[in-house]
């Protein structure tokens, strides 16, 4: 079992929504957060005054899958919140040890 954690662009959400679903992904948990790379932010003009955007605002993806589906699930995530521009986002895979669902005590696959 791997979690994958993926952060993107806000607005590209619902796109790769919709794309892990029809990779057959039922649920997710998704975050507002703030945060930059390699392209430090940004300024911006308000009512004549240039201030410095520090963190831009992401979505941050986190969803539980079994090993077999990774692969699909970042190529469903790449294809869908890519845009090719500077800040399109980065993905994360980590192990999980242990899954366990409250409602039945189901455990590892059965609980995803």
């Amino acid at each position: 079992m791997k979690l994958v954690t993926a952060i993107v662009k806000p607005f590209r959400l619902d796109d790769v929504r919709n794309a892990l679903a029809e990779v057959g992904i039922q649920g997710m948990t998704v975050t507002e957060v703030k945060g930059f790379g390699r392209q430090r932010g940004h300024t911006e003009l308000y009512r004549g005054a240039e201030y410095v955007v520090d963190f831009l605002p992401k979505a941050k993806i986190e969803v539980a899958v079994t090993d077999d589906l990774v692969e699909r699930t970042v190529e469903a995530i790449i294809d869908s919140a890519k845009t090719g521009k500077v800040g399109d986002g980065k993905i994360f895979v980590t192990d999980l040890e242990k899954v366990w669902r409250i409602r039945t005590g189901e455990t590892d696959d059965g609980a995803l």
